[in-house]
């Protein structure tokens, strides 16, 4: 059993200066696995920012300062990557690694990330030996650049029903759905997310029968030059950033959930679809494989004409709401055992590592 008197001479720094904008998945993950009493009975200690300028400043200045201060502290970084000034405290620094994008889709990177975010993240992921990561997928892609004696930490989030969605919602009236098969992807509008890719399915499934077909698209304007292609397509709302009550209502409304990336490190939000008992469509790579597992239909986005094939399949089937519903259920209760399996191993670890700080202090 591990007690709080235990831990009282070490602290646990995490980084939350990223905190406070808009939520998309990387504040999400940094909420449910780095929030105060996440990893009880360990103590978090959150630094935060409240600018840009006071991010950069703290990122780059205080984070650092906090570990010379205190010799046997530890500092967890769920979101922006290390500083080159933080990354020298070496074993005492441990990343949070979403994706590698930053190393893998340089051409998908807007410039922010091309100048502030890459450069540092390069130089961590090579040097430190200590890495936490959100899926295998994720893992085996890190084994690719860092450190060969690094060791990497498996720490998926546990999924909650964060839409406040259920799964009888949803019915499956052939006429209904053969007149007005609603889709919805959910995701910054930027060119990883291949949402163009989307598009082109629903146009074929437009062809092929389901002429009222939609799409809703929910996510912040990002940068790249497909939003004037999904503007001008019939058919295809875009809504920017909303709020969780609004994109709730898209979501309950939905028939189907889509995801057309290039790639992600674990695409959360397929997982949190699953609450409302929705077919989720992804493409047919390892880390959707992991995710998923046997409950969604996997596809290529680079051929449409045949993704829509599969799924007017997957819709014409007798009873495919309610094979969904079960198989989603039971799909987020392996993820969620799993997740918990992952919180307590990460407590017993970060106890040791904190043990092994005191020491070399």
């Amino acid at each position: 059993m591990i007690s709080k008197e235990d831990l009282k001479p070490s602290t646990l720094f995490v980084d939350h200066t990223h905190l406070g904008r808009h939520v998309t998945g990387l504040e999400r993950i940094t909420q449910e696995l780095f929030a105060v009493g996440s990893l009880a009975p360990l103590e978090l200690r959150p630094i935060t920012s409240s600018s840009t300028v006071d991010l950069i400043f703290r990122q780059n200045i205080e984070l650092p300062a906090k570990l010379a201060r205190h010799p046997n502290a530890l500092m967890l970084c769920p979101g922006f990557p290390p500083s080159f000034a933080l990354t020298r405290f070496g074993a005492r620094v441990i990343p949070y690694i979403h994706d590698l994008f930053l190393l893998t889709r340089k051409e998908d990177l807007n410039r922010r990330a091309r100048l502030y975010m890459a450069p540092p993240f390069r130089y961590a992921v090579k040097n430190l030996p200590c890495f936490m990561v959100n899926s295998q997928y994720t893992r085996d892609e890190l084994r690719h650049f860092c450190r060969p004696d690094a060791e990497i930490l498996l720490y998926r989030p546990a999924v909650r029903n964060i839409f406040g969605l259920k799964d009888h919602m949803r019915d499956d009236d052939p006429k209904r759905v053969k007149k007005s098969l609603r889709l919805l992807a959910l995701g910054t509008v930027e060119p990883r997310k291949n949402l163009g890719a989307a598009v082109d399915i629903l146009q074929a499934l437009q062809a092929q029968g389901h002429a009222g077909a939609t799409l809703d698209i929910v996510g912040r304007f990002g940068w790249g030059d497909e939003i004037e292609k999904l503007q001008n397509t019939p058919g295809v709302t875009l809504y920017g950033y909303l709020p969780i009550e609004k994109t709730r209502d898209l979501m309950r409304r939905a028939d189907l959930f889509i995801n057309t990336s290039h790639d992600e490190g674990l695409g959360l939000p397929l997982l949190e679809a699953q609450y409302g008992g929705m077919p989720v469509i992804a493409p047919r790579q390892e880390v959707f494989q992991e995710v998923l597992g046997e409950s969604g239909l996997l596809i290529d986005p680079a051929n449409p004409r045949q993704a829509a094939e599969q799924i007017s399949a997957m819709i014409s089937a007798p009873d495919w709401v309610r094979q969904h519903r079960v198989l989603s259920r039971h799909n987020l209760s392996c993820w969620n055992a799993d997740a918990e399996n992952d919180r307590r191993d990460m407590i017993v670890k970060l106890r040791s590592l904190m043990e092994a700080c005191k020491e070399r202090a």
